[in-house]
């Protein structure tokens, strides 16, 4: 039991010691707590509080004004509170088919990258875990190096080598073929996103390799098991959380990203990212556009929950 501050206190203590005290005594006591509400006080702050003034917005009429909306909540005569939420914004998502489409273009978009990224990401990450320690080092180096340079100079960069005058074309014409159209195509917004995002698959596939028991991949094969079968029941099944978490790092991002497809395909691909900076920038139309990043956010909740469900379940069978 802790030992009441009034007791070891000297009476003839000062202001100052009195409050040195009490703040440790304090913290002593409820670090815990304050350890804890570091992350809630974060997300109250940066996620919580943005979410609140979307829904608002999302909730209201567009408006010649400043800003271009109308309030939720208004004082009238007699000092009245008049409440005025309008979900017509939701209900035109559904009704428009440019939203429709766009949503499954960007889910489209979204699940072929992280298909892509997990074929190119899993051999990746089971190299890195199977090599010696020091090569371990450098290849995991190699893969965190490319977030040394901006997001941005890197996508530039892309389009110089995808252009029709660039390096793969170059390459091509060298070869005595006709060159491609790669630049402003799905093909570069795939090759954007999965050169971007990769890193988000290995990561946590190495993680999650790193500490499985490799010794079971001896036994199956002393019991004669084949290389695939021992990968498909052995290896595989014990990366799966690694896989998952992989894949929401790469499906989330991905299905809200803007700067890859407007560069890289050049307005030609429809995703939800492009729409959302329109009716916000071009149409001026802030209640549409928070309809739509609300019902986005909902979208990549389901992925999430799925996420949580898993690992409460693989934790409830330990």
């Amino acid at each position: 039991m802790s030992t009441p501050p009034d007791a070891v206190l000297p009476a003839e203590a000062g202001l100052r010691e009195k409050a040195l005290y009490w703040a440790t005594h304090f913290l002593q006591n409820n670090w815990r707590k304050l350890v804890l509400f570091v992350p809630f006080a974060w997300l109250l702050l940066f996620f919580l509080a943005p979410f609140y003034f979307v829904l608002k917005i999302s909730l209201a009429e567009t408006t010649i004004a400043s800003p271009p909306y109308t309030p939720m909540i208004e004082w009238v005569d007699e000092g009245i509170m008049h409440v005025r939420l309008v979900i017509d914004n939701f209900a035109y998502l559904w009704e428009d088919d440019l939203y429709v489409n766009t949503y499954l273009s960007s889910l489209k978009i979204s699940s072929i990258s992280t298909l892509l990224c997990l074929l190119v990401g899993y051999p990746i990450a089971y190299a890195i875990v199977r090599s010696s320690h020091t090569t371990k080092h450098i290849l995991l180096m190699l893969i965190i190096l490319p977030f040394w340079t901006s997001f941005l100079l890197r996508v530039y960069a892309w389009m110089g080598i995808l252009a029709d005058q660039g390096l793969v074309n170059d390459f091509i014409r060298w070869l005595g073929f006709e060159p491609l159209r790669l630049l402003y195509t799905h093909t570069a917004v795939y090759i954007g996103i999965v050169y971007t995002y990769v890193p988000f698959m290995i990561l946590p596939l190495y993680a999650n390799m790193e500490k499985l028991d490799w010794t079971l991949l001896e036994a199956a094969a002393d019991l004669g098991a084949k290389p695939m079968t021992t990968f498909a029941t052995v290896t595989l099944p014990m990366t799966a959380p690694g896989i998952l978490a992989g894949s929401l790092l790469v499906f989330i991002p991905a299905t809200g990203e803007y700067v890859i497809p407007d560069l890289l395909g050049g307005g030609n691909v429809l995703m939800i990212g492009r729409v959302l900076y329109n009716e916000f920038n071009a149409n001026i139309d802030w209640p549409v556009a928070s309809a739509v990043a609300i019902a986005l956010l909902l979208v990549l909740v389901l992925p999430m929950m799925l996420y949580q469900h898993v690992q409460a379940k693989e934790d409830g069978l330990k």
